[in-house]
């Protein structure tokens, strides 16, 4: 898979803005750029590549970009996420603004443009028409028209697109085009999908995107007393019995995920050479264990041996003698 991070802080001050223009604004991106006066240009987005769809997100100084009748080479649909910031865009005789958390729908086969008004943070879907319209009850009606930032589809798709994010240059392409299904699903759904796009999103994409969404809450969450199954079903809106099926689906329980996301967590503090001389309880307890003899019992299940004989076994090691001097 093909990943890009353009900056301009890696261009000289100098040829900045007329090199960013040239090489990464008519060339690569296909759009006219024209940074708002009075302000410091200043661009930082990562382009990727997935089948059927290309993205890119990141942050951008007040600027407008413009798609003229020149740039125009393909007739790719844009969907615009605005994390941060507020923006306008143009296009078809018709204008939209949107702001924090909202969206709005482009084409790439006329001229159009889009003004940042602030500092904004974004993400840019870019689908081949092709693929994504057949999911739309009718792309064309959908084109800038805001969706609001409660809409819970976009809130879905910009949650998974933040929790896969980071893995997709390392993903192998049977993964790739998984995600990519999973993106084309939710993007319908937002927008306003057929029928049957909307039954294979809810059954593929919508439930891929809940149990990621679920296990990055839990991951982050794990060392926490309070989280169980029904607190979680109750952050996510969802019912338990649901988010058991989320899980059943990977032969794996809510309950056995938690754990072993603590587990690893005070494995990972007991070979620490920082957390040496940290009690063994201290450290169950700080990876969210409230019982000792059973986080003793459940960890030598799992690695086969004691926390005692874990640590003692890194204190053996050269690397931790090394970081202890």
């Amino acid at each position: 898979m093909d990943s890009l991070r353009i900056a301009t802080g890696a261009l000289p001050a100098a040829q900045r803005l007329e090199a960013f223009r040239e090489i990464f604004g008519r060339k690569l991106l296909k759009i006219e750029i024209e940074p708002e006066r009075g302000t410091e240009f200043d661009v930082d987005m990562t382009l990727q590549a997935l089948p059927g769809l290309g993205t890119a997100s990141g942050s951008l100084s007040p600027m407008r970009n413009r798609l003229t009748r020149e740039l125009i080479d393909n007739d790719d649909l844009v969907f615009v996420i605005l994390q941060e910031g507020v923006g306008t865009a143009r296009q078809r005789g018709r204008q939209a603004t949107i702001s924090n958390g909202q969206a709005i729908l482009t084409t790439n086969d006329e001229p159009g443009s889009f003004a940042g008004h602030t500092r904004t943070q974004l993400i840019n879907l870019r689908f081949e028409r092709k693929r994504l319209a057949p999911q739309l009850a009718d792309a064309d009606a959908f084109l800038l028209r805001p969706i609001s930032a409660n809409n819970p589809a976009l809130r879905l798709l910009t949650s998974y697109l933040q929790i896969v994010g980071s893995e997709l240059t390392r993903s192998l392409p049977i993964l790739q085009r998984s995600v990519a299904d999973h993106i084309h699903d939710l993007a319908a759904l937002a927008l306003g999908a057929t029928r049957d796009a909307a039954e294979t999103a809810t059954g593929r994409g919508v439930r891929i995107a809940r149990l990621h969404a679920i296990k990055a809450d839990a991951v982050a969450n794990a060392a926490s007393s309070w989280l169980s199954l029904d607190a979680i079903a109750a952050r996510h809106g969802l019912s338990p019995r649901y988010i058991r099926s989320l899980f059943q689906s990977e032969e794996t329980t809510f309950t056995d995920f938690v754990l072993s996301q603590r587990l690893a967590h005070a494995h990972a503090l007991l070979v620490d050479p920082r957390y040496g001389d940290r009690l063994i309880s201290a450290i169950a307890f700080e990876a969210g264990f409230g019982d000792l003899s059973y986080f003793n019992h459940r960890f030598r299940r799992r690695y086969g041996a004691t926390p005692s004989d874990v640590r003692a076994a890194a204190r053996h090691n050269d690397g931790w003698q090394n970081a202890t001097d």
